[in-house]
């Protein structure tokens, strides 16, 4: 059930951005580099507004939040419940679990 929460919500939120990108594109191109300013991709000097904004609100953009998200259902802890088995990426690059990295 809830997975179909969040395609209901990150569907919606696709649909009007890009009917936005559509109707105000100067406008939706100063909210996104405004986003842009508050994680701070805007210093990156190889970001450019031209070669990311577009991918905004796209099938791709949407099938990506909606793998993130359904990805986050499976990490909740729950008090009473054992605690899931987080990947995690060590310094070195590898890719393991949480409580196989505690050990």
């Amino acid at each position: 059930m809830q997975k179909i929460l969040i395609l209901l919500q990150v569907t919606l939120s696709v649909v009007v951005g890009k009917t936005l990108m559509i109707l105000f594109p100067n406008a939706m191109k100063r909210y996104i580099l405004k986003m842009g300013e508050k994680s701070r991709m805007n210093r990156n000097p190889k970001f450019s507004y031209e070669n990311w904004g577009p991918t905004f609100f796209s099938f791709k953009y949407l099938q990506f939040v909606l793998k993130v998200k359904w990805k986050r259902l499976e990490d909740e802890a729950y008090e009473g419940h054992p605690a899931p088995n987080t990947p995690v990426v060590t310094l070195g690059g590898e890719v393991c679990h949480l409580l196989d990295f505690m050990k």
